[in-house]
């Protein structure tokens, strides 16, 4: 496990400083664009427009690469991604905030994709597994150590832009500085949604839930605890605990969904992310932060394997040749929804409260508990099986390193010459 550590730490550190400042930006702009006076209309569509930048990117951001390689494109994106979080200050404007976040999200899909498409070239079928592993780590501890920078500066004064934008731009360092031979840039396919529905209703359901609930508290969770008139301090260790406990149940969920039916254990999760959006309304109304801190920490560990679970739910009913294309369609899944989360959130926030926040993930894991069910009744259990993988739920893919784990689980090894 150390050599493997050792072997893309470099490109593991890149991508933990990405996520910590990205975490701590996302939760510090939903908390400033309140006391700008903006609405919480207009908060969702500011904090929609990332992922609708992040979608625009996972589609076209390889064209860039393609063009000018892996490290130069890094360095633009990044470069871009600094200039842009610094630039919020200059212009305090619902729409200028809008444009931004959207190159914001652009920006974060192209360091996204390059970092993961070097690991893949790093590693090998014998250490790709752990290689999973600790980008998974990476991803929910850069997100959720991110929110405990929060408390260190007024979110009103200019300090954290210009911490998130100095870190922003220290990611570029262990880039920069590898060693290692930049990969050959690939561009994945995709199947329609019309396509991979008719052959995984489920598959495609559940991955469109996970993107607008995920998007959401993501998005609007500050917001949410602001308005109940939690403390700066209260609010990062609120969001740090849903994002760190995202990392809590994914392996012992995947686990059991690889054991038993996956829709099954699907339906179980779907209920616990239900009971614990309701539990931290309750625990909201009755002040009670000790509690709050709990339930959010469970929210986090069951909402958070929604996404994987449903993706190899799709990945159990198509043939092996077919899942680069279904990896593409299950990311644009994930993308509608999480574009849709804060845009829908906020609406029902701004007309009946910031509870409503977690009744509208409530609502739709709601439907998504009950959808499962008619679809067990109307498919049973199916004997083939692909293998559980951790995907990250921050609103960053893991489609290139996931889309070579499956193929690296579905293909059997060359057997060596004798």
């Amino acid at each position: 496990m150390l050599n493997t550590a050792k072997s893309v730490a470099s490109l593991l550190l890149s991508y933990g400083l990405l996520l910590l400042a990205n975490g701590m930006f996302g939760t510090l702009l939903g908390l400033r664009s309140k006391l700008e006076g903006f609405s919480t209309e207009i908060t969702g569509l500011i904090m929609a427009a990332y992922f609708i930048g992040m979608l625009l990117g996972a589609m076209n951001a390889a064209r860039v690469v393609a063009s000018a390689g892996h490290i130069r494109s890094f360095a633009a994106f990044a470069s871009i991604m600094s200039v842009a979080v610094l630039a919020h200050l200059l212009i305090l404007n619902p729409i200028s905030w809008i444009i931004l976040r959207a190159i914001c999200g652009f920006c974060m899909a192209g360091m996204v994709m390059i970092v993961e498409s070097w690991l893949n070239e790093r590693s090998t079928n014998e250490n790709r597994g752990r290689v999973l592993s600790l980008y998974m780590m990476t991803s929910y501890l850069g997100g959720g150590l991110g929110q405990l920078i929060l408390p260190l500066a007024d979110p009103a004064s200019f300090e954290l832009f210009s911490v998130a934008s100095i870190i922003f731009s220290i990611a570029l360092v262990p880039i920069l500085l590898t060693r290692s031979a930049a990969p050959k840039p690939t561009k994945p396919e995709r199947m329609s949604l019309k396509a991979l529905y008719s052959i995984s209703p489920v598959g495609v359901i559940g991955t469109f839930t996970a993107g607008l609930s995920n998007s959401s508290i993501n998005s609007m969770g500050p917001v949410f605890a602001k308005s109940i008139d939690m403390t700066i301090a209260e609010i990062s260790f609120f969001m740090a605990s849903i994002l760190l406990g995202g990392m809590l149940l994914q392996f012992p969920v995947g686990r059991l969904s690889d054991r038993f039916d996956r829709r099954t254990v699907m339906i179980v999760v779907s209920i616990l992310t239900t009971v614990a959006s309701l539990a931290i309304v309750w625990a909201s109304g009755e002040q009670n932060i000790t509690f709050l801190y709990m339930t959010a920490l469970i929210y986090g560990g069951v909402a958070y394997t929604i996404y994987p679970m449903s993706s190899a739910q799709a990945n159990d009913l198509v043939d092996k040749e077919r899942l680069v294309q279904v990896s593409g369609s299950l990311l644009f899944a994930y993308g509608l929804g999480a574009s849709s989360g804060p845009i829908i959130t906020s609406q029902f926030m701004a007309y009946f409260g910031p509870e409503t926040l977690f009744l509208c993930i409530a609502g739709g894991t709601s439907f998504l508990t009950l959808f499962v069910m008619l679809r067990i009744i109307q498919r049973p259990a199916g004997t083939k099986k692909s293998r559980f993988l951790p995907l990250a739920g921050l609103g960053a893919s893991s489609k290139q390193l996931y889309t070579s784990v499956q193929k690296t689980f579905v293909k059997k090894r060359p057997k060596k010459s004798e």
